[in-house]
């Protein structure tokens, strides 16, 4: 009713209607307080006016219920806000199994957005109804924000890392993106479109898309560059074998230890000598400014789907390492 109004947007995915139901939470108690306090304030102004110098009220020596009272209400108000916020912000930050990944890559002033099966976007994203959808995401220059208000979502896209968000879309239609942290003088044309489909409409038009999928662009990539020199698969190397490794703890030079996910892969391909890997050796070259962000997110799909791979054989992997610290 209130986006008929244009109050509101519309509702159109899972967290919408639950950060909806937070924040008029919110409203309604704050409403409700400051219409209370301000009544008593006019009617306690009222009713215990000075009359004449001997009009004095009685002292009061303590009223032990109405403290209880006023202490225990708000207390529990604020928890029923603490955990209730608390379970949306944390159901918000940890996608489901299973969702369907979508890489973003922000830059002045325009949004790219990638598939897994190849197909590419700018300033426009195409996603089923129904579906988990997981954004993986980061920037190539200044600090973005990605914001969908049909969605009530909104993550801080930053250089050098990747954030993630989710959502899981309701209702077709087509919803604004836009970019909710400024981000130089063309920051209001940063925009775009989401198109949400129906099931059977979005595969027909993903079908029509790159023939080339992106984990495969990220092995091409890999053999051109000489990756596959160094990490073999039978770890006779000189960099550690990657069959696996997405999702593992790496063990590190110096005895610490890291977990292989997106943004450690991401800083051993353009940091190497960040993180070295126990037992070999940091002479793996620097790749900053030789691939691009879109690059670099294919080499990361590649190296995931090797860890597919041996999950799906029902085989460990060697060595728990990664690109890092060794020549590619």
């Amino acid at each position: 009713m209130l986006s008929n109004l244009g109050l509101f947007p519309e509702q159109a995915a899972t967290s919408a209607q639950q950060v909806d139901a937070l924040f008029f939470f919110l409203v309604g108690v704050s409403a409700f307080f400051s219409l209370l306090i301000a009544t008593l304030l006019v009617w306690f102004a009222f009713r215990y006016r000075r009359r004449s110098d001997s009009d004095r009220p009685k002292t009061i020596e303590g009223a032990l219920g109405l403290e209880l009272t006023w202490t225990l209400i708000p207390f529990a108000l604020s928890m029923i806000m603490f955990v209730w916020g608390a379970r949306v912000y944390v159901g918000l930050r940890h996608p489901p199994e299973g969702a369907t990944p979508v890489y973003v890559v922000g830059r002045q002033w325009m949004w790219k957005l990638q598939h897994l099966e190849g197909r590419r976007e700018i300033n426009e994203l195409h996603v089923p109804v129904g579906r988990p959808i997981k954004l993986i995401m980061t920037s190539e220059d200044v600090i973005h924000s990605f914001y969908i208000p049909a969605f009530r979502i909104k993550q801080d896209v930053l250089p050098g890392r990747y954030t993630t968000t989710w959502f899981q879309a309701t209702k077709a239609g087509t919803y604004h993106i836009f970019c909710a942290e400024y981000c130089g003088t063309q920051h209001s044309g940063m925009i775009g479109w989401v198109t949400v489909m129906e099931p059977a409409d979005y595969e027909t038009w993903l079908s029509g898309g790159a023939k080339k999928s992106l984990a495969s662009a990220g092995e091409d990539l890999f053999q051109q560059l000489g990756c596959i020199t160094c990490h073999r698969a039978d770890s006779g190397g000189r960099g550690p074998a990657l069959t696996g490794v997405f999702g593992k703890t790496v063990s590190l030079q110096g005895g610490a230890a890291a977990m292989a996910d997106e943004g450690y892969l991401r800083e051993s391909i353009l940091d190497p000598q960040a993180k070295v890997v126990s037992g070999y050796q940091p002479i793996m070259p620097t790749f900053k400014g030789l691939v691009s962000e879109e690059q670099v997110l294919a080499l990361i799909t590649y190296i995931k789907t090797l860890g597919a791979a041996a999950a799906g054989e029902g085989s460990a992997p060697g060595v728990a390492a990664t690109t890092a610290g060794r020549e590619p």
